[in-house]
């Protein structure tokens, strides 16, 4: 599943960050930190690229930045 470090590094990032979205979205009943939340969470098992992985990982971030309340 991680081909390298940086994978699982990358994994254990964007996952942080997604269940502490997550968990912010759920106690302010906000749908959007809750969808990205969530999506940080799952994408990192459905991605084996490490480049791949920090680009859709940065990208959602940005996403949840530009869309924040």
């Amino acid at each position: 599943m991680f081909s390298n470090p940086a994978a699982l590094f990358g994994s254990l990032l964007f996952g942080a960050i997604g269940i502490g979205v997550f968990m912010y979205g759920k106690k302010m009943v906000l749908y959007k930190p809750i969808v990205i939340g969530f999506v940080l969470m799952i994408y990192p098992y459905f991605v084996s690229q490490t480049w791949l992985l920090y680009a859709i990982g940065c990208g959602l971030c940005l996403v949840l930045y530009l869309w924040r309340d």
